[in-house]
């Protein structure tokens, strides 16, 4: 008899990802749902607007990766005016984009993910004697992973348990089978966790330093940017330089360190030897290193075939709604694209938990929509963008990919897993952290010649004009597109990464990554499904702010109007 299992919510920061599945008599998942409860009109919000304010107002779409949106929208607007930014601009926008870069992947694996490989209870068992020599196993170099340093977390998390008051600990599912590390590993990665809170606020600081703040940096414009003063002054170039050793350092020793030790550990766990359920992967070309050369490489690879990667056709991208909260139409191009809302709620059933509303998998159930790429579902993400890359003879990307599979021992096929997943993130990472720098003394060389930072932009009201913004986001491709009409806004789409991962299943039944994903998977215990939770973070999603919020009986619970003329 099979039996329904909810999560909800399924992210640690923002609360608005569900995911069912269901399960047969020996808890093995054979089908799942997943969908997002909480609207995001942000594209109704645009119409009527001035293109030139569209990347202040889409980085609110949301709180994590605002630099993305904001630079993808910018983007937009120029390739829709044939702006030619100057070079120092292409440059300070990179060098942004990988401040962002090296601050949320170190939140994601720590803040967002860890927790379902680390069991914080366990660590309270450890003997950090132990623990520190475990930790040379994985770093010539650890760091806080000193005896001193690891008896001090200990006692601090021992405090937080006795006081009853677990904090970011609480509501977990301490004890379960599926934890593999001992508890000495689980002090180590607990120790990291904390250093990680102040390794993110100094990767903040990074992106502030040129975007004036973080999150939701202001410095980008139509042409170009504004940080003149700061790529002109010496001691802020020598400031980002002194952060981003600071935090590539705990990259090199902590982030680096975990992810093996999580491979060696994990690699005989089966619910992180699939979650790859959809072998078909997109990512675009960035992270721009000077003299027209980029990090990242294009490309579509479709079925794992990595002996065939085609170049990307925006021809082929289409988004569908048949379940989605939206009106129905046929699947549309971006460009086309309509955000019409149409919720149908819910449906009570039993549940592993007793009766709960449920989604309507037989109608619509999620705000996210379902893109598709020439008809098929697509994961993007780290993963993706490496794998393109790797396919395409990137020698950067496949030396650092080989290193890690030499380092782990395992072997190519190891990366179509949760697994892979999570490490892909980690190499990502890695490069962009090494040839970030090479993005700076491009910069530096650059503004010895060359000060200019901005291209004034044209706009005929007369004309009509469209364009789109393609870059790749810390969760994968991101891209904004833009029609405008009368120098104002006419229509505006934005299909963000967890947008091609999350989406429901589409009008010829074709089902997307994150729910592709968990299908074959095995529950230890349904009501406890630590497995589920697992899978669906190393995608690490972010889904979308929201105009209004509605409870599971269709009320509103508060809505917003926003004059389009304001």
């Amino acid at each position: 008899m099979s039996k329904r299992v909810v999560v909800d919510p399924i992210t640690r920061i923002e609360g608005h990802l569900r995911v069912e599945v269901e399960v047969d008599e020996n808890n093995v998942i054979t089908k799942a749902w997943s969908g997002s409860t909480l609207w995001r009109g942000i594209e109704t919000i645009l119409k009527g607007r001035t293109p030139m304010d569209a990347g202040l107002i889409v980085q609110r779409i949301c709180g994590v990766c605002t630099y993305s949106h904001y630079r993808a929208s910018i983007e937009a607007v120029e390739d829709a005016l044939d702006v030619k930014i100057p070079e120092n601009a292409k440059l300070l926008r990179s060098l942004m984009q990988a401040s962002l870069y090296m601050h949320d992947h170190v939140v994601h694996f720590y803040h967002l993910h860890a927790l379902d490989w680390v069991d914080i209870v366990s660590a309270l068992s450890a003997d950090p004697a132990k623990a520190a020599q475990v930790a040379m196993q994985y770093s010539d170099k650890p760091i806080n992973a000193g005896e001193g340093e690891l008896r001090a977390v200990q006692e601090r998390v021992k405090g937080l348990v006795d006081t009853g008051k677990l904090g970011p600990f609480a509501n977990a599912y301490w004890g379960n089978g599926t934890y593999k590390f001992s508890p000495e590993q689980n002090l180590i990665a607990v120790s990291h966790y904390l250093k990680a809170l102040e390794i993110q606020r100094i990767a903040a600081e990074m992106l502030a330093i040129f975007g004036g703040k973080q999150p939701h940096p202001q410095s980008l414009v139509v042409g170009g940017v504004t940080s003149v003063r700061d790529m002109l002054s010496p001691a802020r170039l020598q400031e980002w330089k002194d952060k981003h050793a600071t935090v590539m350092d705990f990259i090199n020793r902590g982030y680096l360190a975990d992810v093996l030790m999580a491979a060696d550990v994990y690699k005989t766990e089966p619910s992180v030897l699939g979650g790859v359920g959809v072998k078909n992967f997109l990512a675009s070309q960035d992270f721009y290193l000077g003299n027209g050369e980029y990090l990242f490489d294009s490309g579509v690879i479709m079925e794992g075939d990595l002996a065939n990667v085609q170049e990307i056709d925006l021809s082929l991208i289409e988004e569908d709604v048949t379940h989605a909260w939206y009106e129905d139409g046929a699947a549309r191009h971006p460009y086309d694209g309509v955000t019409e809302p149409n919720y149908t709620g819910f449906i009570e059933r039993d549940t592993v938990y007793g009766k709960l509303p449920t989604f309507n998998e037989e109608g619509k159930y999620s705000w996210v929509k379902s893109p598709r790429y020439n008809g098929e579902p697509m994961e993007v993400g780290p993963l993706s963008c490496l794998l393109v890359s790797y396919a395409k003879g990137n020698k950067a990307v496949v030396d650092a990919v080989n290193f890690v599979l030499k380092a782990t021992g395992l072997p190519i096929d190891a990366l179509f897993t949760t697994l892979g997943r999570t490490a892909a993130r980690l190499v990502q990472t890695i490069l962009v952290a090494q040839t970030s720098l090479k993005t700076f003394d491009a910069l530096v060389s650059n503004i010895q010649v060359d000060e200019s930072t901005y291209v004034e932009p044209q706009m005929d009201p007369n004309k009509e004009y469209k364009g789109v913004g393609i870059i790749e986001a810390p969760r994968g491709l991101l891209s904004h597109w833009i029609r405008i009409k009368g120098n104002k806004i006419e229509n505006y789409q934005a299909v963000v990464p967890t947008t091609w991962n999350a989406g429901p299943v589409d009008a010829m039944g074709k089902v997307g990554p994150f729910e592709q994903s968990l299908v074959g998977m095995k529950l230890e215990d349904p009501t406890k499904p630590l497995e589920v939770i697992r899978v669906i973070h190393s995608f690490d999603p972010c889904m979308a702010c929201a105009v209004h919020v509605m409870d599971y009986k269709g009320q509103d619970l508060g809505q917003f109007h926003v004059a389009p003329n304001a």
